[in-house]
């Protein structure tokens, strides 16, 4: 199928070509690797001199899915994967595990609500993010899913299989395989930050966004971290400050929220403070 840019110059298109490609003799010739078109030679895009390219096409991809369908601001929430639902908490690896699963409840919530306003715009605003993986992302993407939404999951390839979780709207399902990248995917729609209790991914995300806000590289949107008592016992944010390894400013970056309702006041009062 030809996209429109395709259809609008007068020349042969690279679809018409792969497939007539497909259709040569089978001499020794055709056979070989030189012959490939570049375009659908595996073995030469996954090289190691194409990786600026690679790079390039994973940013594109998902940027033009999320263009065409005419996506402009997302809300992110970023989560443990192990973080069960209250349902499964009775199987919980450990009781702090256990006891952080009504935040499945509240990742799911937060998720609908958020999902509702998103349908004002017919999808365009305020959709929901997620890694689309378990624990709190599969509650973001289940919530978007009962409110009768749209939601996206950008996926990585990790050395353990990993399948997507069922909720994620199967259009907007991307996989990465550059982390930065995926970072990029995370951060260039997003409207709002969501950190709910997490182990080293969620805590690699949530510095690396606080990093870029703090630096004035990304614009300051509400940032909120669900669990205060979670996250103030993992991380002493006033000793940083009392230290001088951050100001006692950057510790007004964000927000500690408990319940989804909470999270969305914020959201729906917010003004940028630097405006």
């Amino acid at each position: 199928m030809m996209d429109e840019d395709e259809r609008s110059h007068p020349f042969r298109d690279s679809h018409q070509d792969a497939a007539a490609a497909r259709k040569t003799p089978d001499p020794p010739q055709t056979r070989a690797p030189a012959y490939r078109l570049a375009f659908t030679d595996t073995d030469f895009l996954l090289r190691e001199e194409l990786r600026p390219v690679r790079l390039q096409l994973e940013l594109l991809k998902p940027e033009m899915v999320m263009d065409a369908r005419g996506i402009k601001s997302t809300i992110v929430m970023f989560g443990g994967a192990r973080i069960p639902s209250p349902a499964n908490a009775g199987s919980a690896r450990t009781p702090a595990l256990a006891e952080l699963s009504h935040y499945y409840d509240e990742a799911e919530r937060f998720a609908y609500l958020m999902t509702q306003r998103s349908q004002q715009s017919y999808g365009r605003e305020n959709v929901i993010c997620t890694g689309g993986g378990p624990g709190v992302m599969e509650a973001g993407n289940k919530g978007a899913a009962e409110a009768g939404g749209i939601s996206i999951g950008l996926s990585i390839v990790l050395p353990h299989e990993q399948a997507p979780n069922e909720y994620v709207t199967p259009d907007l399902c991307f996989n990465f395989h550059y982390f930065a990248i995926r970072k990029m995917h995370f951060l260039m729609r997003a409207k709002a930050i969501t950190i709910f209790p997490g182990g080293f991914g969620t805590l690699d995300e949530m510095f690396e966004a606080l990093t870029l806000i703090q630096t004035g590289r990304m614009k300051r949107v509400p940032f909120l971290l669900f669990g205060r008592k979670f996250w103030e016992t993992v991380i002493n944010w006033k000793a940083l400050a009392e230290a001088g390894t951050i100001s006692d400013e950057d510790l007004e970056l964000f927000s500690f929220v408990d319940t989804a309702d909470e999270a969305v006041a914020i959201i729906d009062g917010w003004s940028d403070p630097c405006d």
